[in-house]
């Protein structure tokens, strides 16, 4: 009878100052959604354009007083949820995430595949003390990414993960 191996959840997380981080950026394009929206509803309600149905001119601010409804549940509690979620951690011979809140992707990168390990910082990364790790192997589909880890946790780990991609393809030849 054959065993079957359970794949269990990455040990590591991102680094907590990245909720703060996520939780800006969602709030900064909810308020400039908001802003365009309730424009476009200001614009429909006093435009005098005969081709504009009566109830779209009757109720266009119901748009972003809905929006901001919403936004108000999704920008706190979509970075919450992305935290306990995305997970990540490197052993000595693979790269493995997991993310993904209702639909999970689970992606193990072979460390003697890799090709290019990168770190990067937006800025408000820069802001926030962290960082992206992109790990890029031949294939897209063996490509990975870990945002949001801490900035000089991930100049260690792509330094390191580097180093040992290159002794591996040393080995090889």
């Amino acid at each position: 009878m054959a065993t079957t191996t359970r794949l269990r959840p990455p040990t590591h997380r991102v680094s907590r100052r990245s909720v703060r981080m996520w939780t800006l950026e969602g709030a900064i394009s909810a308020a400039v959604l908001l802003i365009l929206l309730s424009a476009a509803a200001w614009g429909l309600r006093f435009a005098a354009w005969d081709w504009v149905p009566e109830w779209l001119l009757r109720y266009a601010w119901w748009l972003p007083v809905v929006y901001a409804a919403y936004s108000a549940v999704r920008v706190p509690l979509v970075p919450q949820w992305r935290y306990r979620v995305h997970r990540w951690e490197i052993t000595a011979d693979v790269v493995y995430t997991r993310t993904g809140w209702f639909s999970r992707k689970w992606q193990l990168v072979p460390v003697s595949r890799i090709q290019t390990v990168d770190h990067r910082q937006r800025w408000m990364e820069r802001m926030f003390r962290v960082a992206t790790l992109e790990v890029q192997t031949a294939s897209h589909a063996g490509s990975s990414t870990i945002e949001g880890l801490d900035a000089d946790e991930t100049r260690r780990i792509s330094e390191e993960l580097a180093a040992r991609a290159a002794e591996l393809r040393d080995d090889a030849t």
